[in-house]
């Protein structure tokens, strides 16, 4: 898909957000979790995903039941760790039916990101990307 039209189709994404997405989104938008910025619907490579943190490297991904058995979404979490994001899979139902549980593993997740961040060396001030709202 060619940039642009990638872009459009993006966006039209975003103004329509499946029921799923718009419970997790109110969760993640205005850096509301550990003060990490997510995105939605953000083109990756060629594929455009659900919601993003960029400093953290880290993919969310809701999928209803057409996505059940679907080998193309390996292929895609293939690529995008190959990029080197790590990628979490919630089926939508579990958005609504355990919604602590998967906030949970989001945060999880962050918190294995804030893990790996190297603290400023004696004398140094951390920069932007080594300030983190817990």
């Amino acid at each position: 898909m060619r940039e642009g039209r990638k872009t459009r189709f993006a966006r039209h994404l975003r103004s329509t957000m499946t029921d799923a997405e718009r419970e997790i989104w109110h969760h993640l938008r205005n850096r509301t979790l550990m003060g990490r910025k997510f995105r939605r619907q953000h083109p990756v490579g060629p594929y455009i995903v659900d919601f993003i943190c960029l400093e953290a490297r880290l993919i969310v991904e809701l999928d209803g039941g057409q996505h059940a058995d679907s080998t193309s979404d390996a292929i895609r979490s293939g690529f995008l760790e190959h990029c080197g994001y790590r990628v979490l899979r919630f089926w939508n139902n579990d958005v609504f039916a355990q919604q602590q549980t998967v906030l949970a593993m989001i945060f999880n997740a962050l918190s294995c990101t804030l893990a790996a961040t190297p603290l400023p060396q004696s004398g140094e001030t951390p920069s932007k990307e080594g300030r983190h709202g817990i």
